[in-house]
């Protein structure tokens, strides 16, 4: 029949639309403003007593809370407005003191029920929700000491598998490795394989008193391309570190020759996103000393969680975190946190050949971190800040061998899962190829971003009212089809956006207002169309039925050329451009099945199936 749907077709138009209402409400609960606390210290518990004592200094102030969530190593203070917000923060703080860390955040209002059908709000990006901006700047020299002093140990390796006796190897000023031979024989044959085998290095002789010593220098362009890949190892480590937090829409890019921006959109607790993020660090496997290795040859170092106990290790490294393909955190056989770690092909063939004749040994797993201390004096009445770089070493994981190790192992030892979890996170996103510094930390208020939120929100809301007044007036009966179709393409957008997690930005909003103008346009098309061939004489049925079908190539044909460039903007893009490509994309898609199906399906409830002599559609009626 002419202008009637099938009753599946129906039903299906309404399944739709009722799952795009429920993923689209979460959108209507806005967050609450709150103060997060979380541990000074990696794995540091948030007991209920600690609660007690943040709830009793804000009453004690006369902010008034919400509601608290605490979970075992977090807890959420909710507050009734930004204000209370900024004016709870220092008041926990000293209320708790230095083992806790106090950080502004903003807590979701969704019902239980909207969260158990998997419904959540829209992430927000730093523009809309604030959150933290790092810039971080990597240490080129340390980035080339380290690579001389892998290279050196991996040199000093060869020559005694090949039985060339050397007095000694280590690195001197600049960027070089010096080597001690007792004769000019041995120093011969160590020049011929290292210069077959390492073409990076120039060589150099010379003697000094009975030793014949070999130098090996780094070129210029050799130190510039291992500067070049620890900015760039670095950008891939942070990049697979922010995938592991879960940040949505996160900004990651490199400026200048050695530093690096990060902006992480809805993280307020800037110690949460340093100690993962933020931790500077790298890991070494090292094997325990002997009971009769010489002192020179070995190097003292604590435990993480015990500073008072100490263990001797070798200075020479098995490997990095650099060789580390995969970790997962699980459990051993008596339940005790555990760390199974892949190695590459190269750190599985170092570290087999490591252990082969280890068997019975100690092996280490050091963590090495690198931060920054600000430290404040009064000179002459004025604040002086002096930067500080500490270096912090510790073993986290002393196992004994128990057979030779290949590519995959474990590491055992560790206190909780929490702490297995984030050390397997580490090694899972990589070490960093050079230690970092954060030379800038700035966090955008959720107060900020409310603001952003307002002005757009009033853009959208002016746009779309009067894109409403004018349909109605313009088009009449069908203009308030057409404006029923704009809200659903509305609550369709935000329902797709809250579905596969995409995130808000200003130029997100503005390809809001831009879906908006499209979708309006699709129902032009319609409508003219259909005037036109009223005009003709052509029955209101027919006019309807040729109206949708006629104007649908034209219709898909512009917004699948405007989908093409949503792509390229997505594909070629970063960042905000990324944000409006989303938006854009899943706006044409929505504004196609509200303009032609669901706008359609509601003509049809209206005029299809019986007669009409008219159609209330603007400008000159015709009659049958």
């Amino acid at each position: 029949m002419l202008n009637k749907y099938p009753l599946w077709k129906n039903i299906l138009i309404l399944v739709v639309l009722a799952i795009g209402f429920v993923y689209a409400l979460p959108n209507v609960f806005p967050d609450d403003y709150a103060v997060q606390i979380t541990g000074a210290r990696s794995g540091t518990e948030i007991s209920q007593q600690t609660v007690d004592r943040a709830s009793e200094a804000l009453e004690e102030a006369g902010i008034a809370i919400k509601g608290i969530d605490r979970e075992e190593r977090s807890a959420l203070i909710r507050v009734t407005s930004s204000d209370d917000q900024l004016e709870a923060r220092p008041i926990v703080q000293q209320a708790l003191g230095e083992e806790f860390l106090v950080a502004l955040n903003m807590a979701e209002s969704t019902p239980e029920w909207l969260q158990a059908a998997g419904a959540g709000p829209m992430k927000l990006g730093l523009d809309l929700r604030g959150g933290v901006h790092f810039l971080l700047e990597v240490d080129m020299e340390t980035a080339v000491e380290q690579r001389l002093e892998a290279t050196s140990s991996q040199i000093k390796r060869e020559l005694r598998e090949e039985r060339i006796r050397y007095l000694g190897g280590d690195l001197s000023d600049g960027n070089n490795i010096e080597l001690s031979f007792r004769s000019e024989g041995d120093r011969s044959e160590a020049f011929d394989i290292i210069r077959d085998r390492y073409d990076e290095f120039l060589l150099d002789e010379s003697t000094e008193g009975e030793n014949y010593l070999l130098n090996l220098s780094l070129s210029e362009q050799e130190i510039q391309q291992i500067q070049d890949y620890a900015i760039e190892q670095n950008l891939t480590t942070i990049r697979n570190r922010v995938n592991e937090l879960g940040v949505a829409e996160p900004l990651v890019q490199r400026q200048g020759a050695d530093r690096i921006i990060v902006e992480l959109p809805g993280v307020q607790d800037t110690a949460q996103a340093k100690r993962v993020l933020g931790a500077t660090a790298n890991l070494e496997f090292r094997l325990a000393a002997r009971q009769d290795a010489p002192r020179a040859s070995t190097e003292s170092y604590p435990f993480r969680d015990e500073p008072e106990r100490t263990a001797r290790l070798e200075r020479e490294v098995i490997v990095t975190g650099e060789n580390v393909s995969n970790a997962n955190q699980g459990f051993d056989e008596n339940g005790m946190p555990q760390v199974n770690i892949t190695m590459d092909g190269v750190g599985g063939d170092l570290m087999t050949r490591a252990t082969r004749n280890a068997v019975g040994r100690g092996m280490a797993v050091l963590f090495i971190e690198f931060r920054t201390e600000m430290e404040q004096e009064v000179v002459d009445g004025q604040v002086i800040t002096r930067e500080e770089r500490v270096e912090e070493t510790s073993i986290i994981s002393l196992a004994t061998i128990q057979s030779t190790l290949g590519s995959s192992f474990r590491i055992t030892g560790l206190d909780s899962i929490h702490e297995a979890s984030e050390l397997a996170l580490l090694l899972r996103a990589g070490a960093l190829a050079a230690p970092m510094y954060f030379v800038q930390e700035r966090t955008i208020g959720p107060s900020l971003g409310q603001q952003n939120i307002d002005a757009g929100f009033m853009s959208v809301v002016v746009g779309f009212i009067l894109v409403l007044v004018f349909m109605a007036v313009f088009y009449r009966a069908f203009g308030l089809v057409a404006n029923v179709a704009l809200t659903l393409n509305l609550m369709l957008l935000l329902a797709c956006m809250s579905i596969i997690s995409a995130t808000l930005t200003l130029p997100g909003i503005a390809g809001i207002v831009l879906t908006v103008g499209m979708a309006v346009d699709a129902n032009v098309l319609i409508f003219e169309r259909i005037r036109e061939e009223l005009r003709e004489g052509v029955s209101p049925q027919l006019a309807i039925n040729a109206g949708y079908s006629r104007a649908f190539v034209s219709i898909v044909d512009a917004n699948i050329t405007t989908f093409l460039v949503a792509i390229i903007l997505f594909a070629m893009g970063s960042g905000p451009v990324k944000g409006f490509a989303v938006t854009l994309s899943i706006g044409i898609l929505t504004s196609l099945f509200t303009a032609l199906v669901v706008s359609r399906a509601m003509v049809n409830a209206i005029y299809g199936g019986r007669k009409v002599e008219s159609l209330s559609i603007g400008g000159k009626l015709a009659n049958v």
